[in-house]
């Protein structure tokens, strides 16, 4: 069994590092929800989907 995980370390710690950026980004995209920010980053006067981001 610690052969396995000494072979593949590297393999392992990168895999965690990948799955923590992944949450850390999706993390923060639910908290810029629940402060009614958008998602793209720019206004929405002019997008045509901005009803269905922003209920007003």
């Amino acid at each position: 069994m610690w052969e396995f995980f000494v072979n593949n370390l590297a393999t392992i710690i990168i895999s965690l590092l990948l799955l923590l950026v992944v949450v850390l980004i999706i993390r923060k995209m639910v908290k810029d929800r629940k402060k009614g920010r958008s998602s793209c980053g720019c206004g929405c006067k002019d997008c045509p989907s901005s009803s269905m981001c922003h209920k007003h």
